[in-house]
């Protein structure tokens, strides 16, 4: 069992930034691969970025590359989300997710362990 909990949501404005946080408890972080997904009222839940147990590769939604940046510390069992530029289309509620494997998958259904979600909104 990993349990994850998301931080460092909340309200900024269009081209501010946040930084989001998943806290990992319970199996080894170094084990899972990390993503982050989002979804917003009426939307189904998207990929928003990804990485590799090491951290060695990174993934990204293409409406995010180039704002957002993935990372993680395994030493701290932590995985952040930074977000730059951001935008009002940006409005959601994000949330973290892990697999026990390697690789990066876009799907949601491809992850066991999910947080319990921070709402980020930008307002314009």
């Amino acid at each position: 069992q990993v349990q994850l909990v998301e931080s460092g949501g909340g309200l900024v404005q269009a081209g501010g930034s946040l930084r989001l946080s998943c806290a990992a408890s319970g199996r080894t972080f170094s084990s899972y691969a990390m993503a982050w997904f989002r979804q917003a009222p009426g939307k189904e839940r998207e990929f928003v970025a990804g990485i590799s147990r090491s951290g060695g590769s990174t993934f990204y939604a293409d409406s995010v590359k180039g704002r957002f940046t993935i990372s993680r510390d395994n030493a701290k069992n932590t995985g952040y989300l930074q977000m730059n530029s951001l935008k009002p289309e940006d409005t959601a509620v994000y949330y973290c997710a892990t697999r026990q494997a390697m690789a990066v998958m876009p799907s949601p259904t491809a992850y066991n362990y999910w947080g319990q979600g921070t709402q980020v909104t930008v307002s314009s």
